[in-house]
């Protein structure tokens, strides 16, 4: 009788066991056929979800922008539901998303992520991401110029449709002009600034990406710039080499930073705290319009304003992205389509939410669309659009990053 306990129990294992692996197959089978319906069809498929939207979480501006402005749109307007979740870091998204893939987790938490650079080829390389879906988005169809380097290709690698992008960024120094009216415009004349003011200028510890972006500056402009960067790191076979004069500069300046230059910010938060407070003089961003939006806190002075090196500052595209085991994907889909609107796009550029640079083609938007984004008051902290894209230097591929990371750790902080 125990026997036949048993043997019951154990078919029923199996029975239910081979069900599940039906109905996950079939969900699967359901979900890839997103990737060629028309979008009707998945915007019906959309209705009802809750989409987990996994980003940095490190700006008040940008969360209240999701949350206040684009959730209760897609509620009303698509019947999905988004939910903000809160990270440290993109590099935090990543590592959750290998460990699921270990794990063979099929059905995950995250539904959209926001990504690029060297995340975003860690996805790819991994398997991490859903599949081609940018092509089924009809705002990106409208919109976007699909051919344009910065959208084709995300730090040198290709996008392959895997992601869709949100926004343009342009790094740019924060000062404030009534106390440094005349702010350096290049790498040899902000050493001379940060001698001659002491104490007054730090920069936040890779790898914060900001600070890593300034470190990619100095590259830039202490070996000859960065045309010679357009390949992989692994064609240059003296790249070591190239790399000594921009620790030589940054160990020069070193003694005269905050702190003497015996530590660093821990976060780009921590270093506008620093310049909100008056502690130092200059701080910086690769959000052009963050300046803007701290005035209009009243957490950075009225005097303070934006500008970019005379050779150019760093300007890259951010991208939204889907991972391989969403529990959402058609909403995923709507909400990265409705956030790659005009209307959204528009209300993103306004430094009221965030200041972030429209990731659409200006010339494919209609007349009455061209004249909203035109109307939007950047602010007089604000660099104009024409200025910033005068003054566009490409990014790195996502090969240098690490390198140079590791390298400051060895060569700068440890000095």
């Amino acid at each position: 009788m125990k026997n036949s306990v048993f043997l019951a129990s154990s078919f029923l294992l199996l029975t239910l066991s081979a069900c599940s692996q039906n109905v996950d197959e079939q969900t699967a089978k359901e979900t890839d056929q997103l990737l060629t319906s028309d979008w009707q069809t998945i915007a019906d498929s959309a209705a009802g979800q809750q989409v987990n939207m996994y980003m940095w979480g490190g700006s008040e501006n940008i969360n209240q922008y999701i949350d206040e402005w684009v959730a209760p749109r897609l509620k009303k307007e698509h019947d999905v539901e988004l939910n903000r979740i809160p990270m440290n870091d993109s590099q935090d998204i990543i590592n959750q998303l290998v460990d699921e893939k270990f794990a063979d987790k099929s059905s995950g938490s995250m539904d959209v992520i926001w990504i690029n650079g060297e995340n975003f080829k860690t996805a790819k390389d991994n398997d991490l991401l859903w599949g081609s879906f940018s092509g089924q988005l009809p705002y990106f169809n409208d919109f976007i110029d699909k051919d344009a380097p910065e959208i084709a290709y995300d730090f040198g690698e290709p996008v392959d449709g895997l992601e869709a992008p949100w926004g343009k960024a342009q790094f740019v120094f924060v000062h404030d002009e009534s106390k440094s009216p005349n702010p350096p415009k290049s790498m040899n004349q902000l050493a001379e600034w940060v001698q001659e003011n002491p104490r007054q200028f730090t920069y936040p510890a890779l790898p914060d990406f900001t600070g890593s972006a300034f470190v990619r500056h100095v590259l830039y402009e202490t070996t000859g710039g960065y045309e010679q960067y357009q390949q992989p790191a692994a064609s240059i076979p003296d790249l070591e080499t190239k790399l000594e004069p921009m620790w030589d500069y940054l160990n020069s300046i070193e003694p005269y930073l905050w702190r003497d230059g015996e530590t660093y910010p821990e976060s780009l938060a921590k270093q506008d705290q620093l310049y909100a407070s008056g502690e130092i003089g200059m701080t910086m961003s690769y959000d052009p319009a963050l300046a803007a939006s701290e005035v209009l806190k009243g957490r950075f002075t009225e005097s303070t304003r934006t500008f970019v090196l005379d050779g150019g500052t760093l300007s890259n595209t951010h991208f939204l992205s889907i991972p391989f085991n969403s529990s959402a994907k058609a909403g995923a889909m709507v909400a990265i389509n409705e956030l790659m609107s005009p209307e959204a796009q528009t209300a993103k550029l306004s430094p009221e939410n965030w200041g972030d640079l429209t990731a659409l083609d200006f010339t494919l938007l209609s007349l009455e669309q061209q004249d909203a984004m035109n109307d939007v008051d950047l602010g007089a902290a604000t660099l104009s659009l024409t200025e910033l894209e005068e003054h566009r230097l490409p990014e790195l591929s996502s090969d240098y990053i690490e390198i140079i990371e590791k390298g400051w750790l060895q060569h700068v902080a440890k000095e």
